[in-house]
């Protein structure tokens, strides 16, 4: 079955109402569908992949107990990136004292000489020019203050408009 077959026989409503009587299919169409967004968002705002991962299974289990909850008053997509957006604000408020950022240092072999830079080819300046202003990327976006960076990834990384992040 075709990825739009799948949606077309799971639409938002008929989804929703077989979550609510507990459908262990529904689940899992509701984990394929919404589970890489959902990581995307988690680790836009922790910047750390295992807590990520948690998160997100979290969020599953959140909707698993409340789905009943769920009224329909907005999507079920922006039901699912609030409970993940306020379940990561959570945790990083939990964690404050003990949290530190995570970054990938690029891997360098016995001669200090990255790993990752060393090609034969004239892209190694490329790569580490990209490298480099991801780094700094991630660095600036630790700077911001959680709502900030949560609003941030909504937009430049899921791609919602504004009207759905305020929403959200």
């Amino acid at each position: 079955m075709s990825n739009k077959e799948n949606k077309d026989l799971w639409g938002e409503k008929r989804l929703v109402s077989s979550l609510k009587e507990g459908q262990e299919e529904a689940f899992r169409v509701l984990i394929r569908r919404y589970q890489g967004k959902l990581f995307s968002i988690a680790y836009g705002i922790t910047l750390d992949r295992e807590e990520s991962l948690d998160i997100v299974q979290d969020v599953f289990l959140k909707v698993y107990r409340s789905i009943h909850k769920f009224r329909g008053e907005s999507s079920l997509s922006t039901w699912l990136y609030r409970i993940t957006v306020n379940t990561c604000l959570n945790w990083q408020r939990r964690w404050k004292r003990r949290f530190r950022w995570h970054h990938r240092p690029l891997e360098t072999d016995e001669t200090g000489a990255s790993s990752e830079l060393r090609t034969d080819d004239h892209d190694s300046e490329k790569l580490y020019e990209q490298k480099e202003l991801e780094r700094r990327m991630w660095d600036n976006l630790k700077t911001l203050p959680e709502e900030a960076r949560a609003v941030f990834v909504l937009k430049e990384v899921e791609g919602l408009s504004y009207d759905e992040i305020a929403e959200t």
